[in-house]
């Protein structure tokens, strides 16, 4: 997770390393940056209509340019910014859609309950055509989208009872706005009573409803009384403007953060007496002020800060989120980190999918369970002063010049989600690719794994995880006995109480004690000769250690293939020993090797056993005798065998001793040799 973690955070770092990129070349090519200001006297009419239609200012009534310049001026300084955001929103025709409602309960679950937005409803009565006609309305729903009005048709020939008790006879338009100033409030349903069906008139009554519902001020004495009032409300906006009413974008946050945020407009339009707001810092309208209990900040003075709706809802959401916008930020954001698994797993592409459904349903199972008890903190009535200390941490953090460039850098790469995608797209390759080559260095054979291999080992661990189920806790993919006997499923099925048997562990094999076979005394190489004539073909031979379970060969021959020592143990020119008594204290051996002579024969050294050990010369797997210096293991159990026999033996699944069956991985009492009988007489 902390590798899929520093991925992301380094492909924020390329995406505003990339945003000062595209600033720099814009402003190499057009000579400007985003946060020049523009004068509007060098703008067309056209433009300065744009600008007005952005903001949420009617000018119907206003043919002259320098009428519309002057209703620019008065609203708020232009940025080069955002005036490349309005043009590029006028020349994009993505055509909004309006909701058509079903019914009564439909009307209720989006317009009447929800507590935080504007909807304008079109009324169609039985039999009658709509108020406004279908291109008017397009252009209206077009209109009204832009400041975050949702629109719908409600027809009342789905249902005709509800319209007769809300006493809809006739087609209209309703608008539905919270009535009271608290989060959650209730909602009041307005109805359009004008005589002139044109869109600007219809846009006028809608934003005279909206700006209602914001605080005005119209003198210095009611402006010194609110300025030094202390309220519910620990974040309040100012608008110093000289306007008849606020834009339509400053009414439609004040919706939109109802309960967070208070938004106050001071009219100063026929104000004399202006000491007041000298002596507040306020020396120039129109000014955008931000009121907290940490001081006062100047909205439109940093990057990003635009005079629209977009530009001011993140910069007010960012010093006054809701717990909802930190979920969906927290969404995002462990989506994104989980999506990096696609470049990180190496191998096959069936297997890249796989692990990344696997990583997108643990993730975000994960984060909703760790929201649940946030959730439930956060209720407690006594983390008041937690939650306060949590929102002035915001306030501090968001309103340096740092965060207006993020602010900045989200609204530009959320504006153009392609190029969003496509840097995601070649970060990942750039982490596929330094991943596979920092793998290729490591020798792993996972990389040019291809999609039915990965599928094989992957059916292979479901039906291990299947018919034993504690080896789901074993790291697959391991070796299965499925492909030495395909019949071994059949024989599953056939006694189901076999499905329940668990699949050991194999760890507990180098643990087990290992030494060499030694012995006391030592026989000539001419003497070795002599004893055994066949001894150079037989060290000659080589031991291969194999421990996987894909070989096609019995288990006679894989015995017979694995000897007690290796091949440079035998190269060597090994001399044998056996004990005279050629017997273990517990087991006789079963077989004695026709090369030992009773005359030629040498006592091994019994020191170099551990003593929990039994005595024997032996190995009971591979019918040998033990050669001096081969490598020798002892069970739990105190046997001794070949380390590569029993290593063998136990890899196959067989994890018990060879000769008593006793458990390899259990613990057993040690076994403690006899003292040998005195030879003196008894006194």
């Amino acid at each position: 997770m902390w590798v899929k973690l520093c991925c992301l955070l380094l492909y924020f770092l390329a995406l505003f390393v990339l945003a000062r990129v595209f600033e720099a070349v814009a402003w190499y090519e057009s000579g400007f940056l985003a946060t020049q200001l523009v004068d509007p006297v060098a703008l067309s009419f056209r433009k300065l209509r744009t600008i007005l239609e952005c903001r949420g200012l009617g000018h119907s009534g206003l043919p002259e340019k320098k009428d519309v310049r002057e209703l620019v001026e008065k609203s708020g300084d232009l940025m080069e910014g955002e005036l490349y955001s309005a043009l590029k929103e006028e020349e994009a025709s993505e055509s909004v859609s309006s909701t058509n409602f079903s019914g009564e309960m439909h009307f209720y679950e989006l317009v009447e309950d929800t507590k935080d937005g504007i909807w304008l409803v079109q009324v169609i009565a039985n039999d009658r055509s709509p108020l406004v006609g279908k291109v008017h309305w397009q252009k209206m729903v077009k209109k009204v989208s832009r400041f975050g009005i949702r629109t719908g048709t409600f027809n009342c020939s789905s249902d005709p009872r509800y319209c007769k008790r809300r006493g809809w006879l006739k087609s209209t338009l309703i608008m539905s706005v919270p009535q009271t100033s608290t989060s959650k409030g209730k909602v009041m349903l307005k109805e359009y009573s004008g005589r002139k069906i044109e869109v600007e008139h219809i846009f006028k009554w809608i934003t005279a409803h909206a700006a209602s519902r914001i605080k005005t001020i119209y003198n210095s004495e009611h402006l010194k009384e609110e300025w030094n009032r202390s309220d519910q409300y620990r974040v309040k906006i100012y608008l110093f403007a000289n306007l008849d009413q606020p834009p339509a974008f400053f009414s439609a946050l004040s919706v939109k953060f109802t309960g967070r945020v208070e938004f106050i407009f001071v009219n100063v339009e026929n104000w004399d007496n202006k000491s007041y707001m000298a002596e507040i810092g306020i020396y120039k309208t129109p000014s955008y002020i931000l009121r907290t209990p940490e001081g006062i900040y100047r909205y439109g003075n940093n990057t990003g800060e635009f005079i629209s709706l977009r530009a001011m809802d993140s910069f007010l959401r960012s010093l006054q989120p809701e717990v909802n916008d930190l979920f969906v930020l927290s969404l995002v954001l462990v989506n994104l980190m989980a999506w990096m698994d696609l470049f990180i797993t190496q191998g096959a592409t069936i297997k890249r999918f796989v692990v990344l459904i696997s990583t997108l349903g643990t993730y975000n199972s994960l984060l909703i369970i760790s929201w649940l008890p946030v959730l439930g903190f956060l209720q407690l009535p006594y983390l008041d002063s937690f939650y306060e200390y949590s929102l002035k941490l915001f306030r501090y953090s968001n309103t340096t010049t740092l965060a207006s460039w993020v602010r900045a850098d989200w609204m530009f790469y959320s504006s153009h989600p392609a190029l969003f995608l496509s840097t995601y797209l070649g970060h990942g390759l750039l982490i596929d690719y330094f991943e596979k080559k920092r793998r290729r260095n490591n020798n792993t054979d996972e990389v040019n794994a291809n999609n039915l291999e990965w599928l094989s080992s992957l059916w292979d661990w479901y039906t291990s995880y299947l018919f034993h189920p504690i080896a789901s806790f074993q790291q697959f993919p391991f070796d299965s006995d499925w492909d030495e006997d395909p019949d071994l499923f059949l024989e599953r099925l056939a006694f189901p109480d076999l499905w329940l048997h668990p699949l050991i562990p194999t760890d507990y094999i180098k643990n087990l004690p290992m030494w060499r076979f030694q012995c006391l005394g030592a026989h000539s190489d001419e003497e070795m000769l002599e004893t055994f004539p066949d001894s150079e073909s037989d060290s000659d031979s080589e031991n291969k250690e194999v421990f996987s379970s894909d070989r096609d060969v019995s288990e006679d021959d894989e015995l017979s293939t694995f000897h007690g020592c290796s091949a440079g143990e035998r190269r060597s020119g090994v001399e044998a020993c056996s004990c005279a008594t050629h017997y273990c204290h517990r087991e006789p051996c079963e077989r004695k090797a026709s090369s030992y002579s009773s005359a030629g024969d040498l006592e091994p050294d019994w020191s170099a056993w551990p003593s929990d050990m039994l005595h024997c010369t032996e190995c009971v797997v591979c019918l040998e005798n033990f050669a001096k210096g081969c490598l020798l293991m002892g069970l739990p159990c105190g046997h001794v065998f070949h380390q590569n026999c029993i290593v063998m033996w136990l890899a196959g699944g067989r994890h018990c001793c060879p000769v008593c069956r006793w458990a390899s991985y259990k613990k057993k009492q040690p076994y403690t040799h006899p003292q040998p009988l005195s030879s003196e007489p008894p006194s």
